[in-house]
């Protein structure tokens, strides 16, 4: 903000009023920069995201544990299945129509492929079941 000063020739009245140009180039520039913000902070597709909640889940006895090892191997409970048609199969056995659908809990190893991990959602898909969860570890405390 400037104040002019008369020139000497005159008497010396101070000019008191304020130069808004500068005011309103920054208020210019920064429409123009939220005007090219606001479309890429928002999204055109409105989609409900999932809410994270860190909660312990008992396992109930009709929850059904599968495993997958680090070399793709897969165990339901503590059995081995021998192949993917197996385990539908099995999946299927232990579905019963008349009670509530059984809760599928995939453990799956650190290192396993993740083509191992899918084949046995898809077998569950297969089977009718649609209730599956993933088991893992907390991280170490501390960090």
């Amino acid at each position: 903000m400037a104040m002019q000063l008369g020139s000497d020739d005159t008497d010396e009245e101070v000019i008191n009023h304020i130069n808004t140009t500068p005011l309103v180039d920054v208020m210019l520039v920064l429409l123009i920069i939220f005007l090219i913000t606001i479309p890429v902070v928002t999204t055109s597709i409105p989609v409900a995201l999932p809410k994270e909640r860190l909660e312990a889940r008992q396992a109930k006895p009709e929850t059904i544990i599968i495993s997958v090892s680090k070399s793709g191997g897969l165990f339901v409970y503590d059995r081995e299945v021998a192949g993917i048609d197996e385990l539908v199969e099995q999946l299927k056995g232990m579905v019963n129509k008349d009670k509530e659908e059984p809760d599928v809990q995939i453990r799956g190893d650190l290192d396993a492929e993740y083509e191992g991990i899918g084949r046995v959602m898809r077998a569950c898909q297969r089977a009718g079941i649609a209730k599956i969860a993933f088991i893992t570890e907390p991280p170490p405390l501390g960090g």
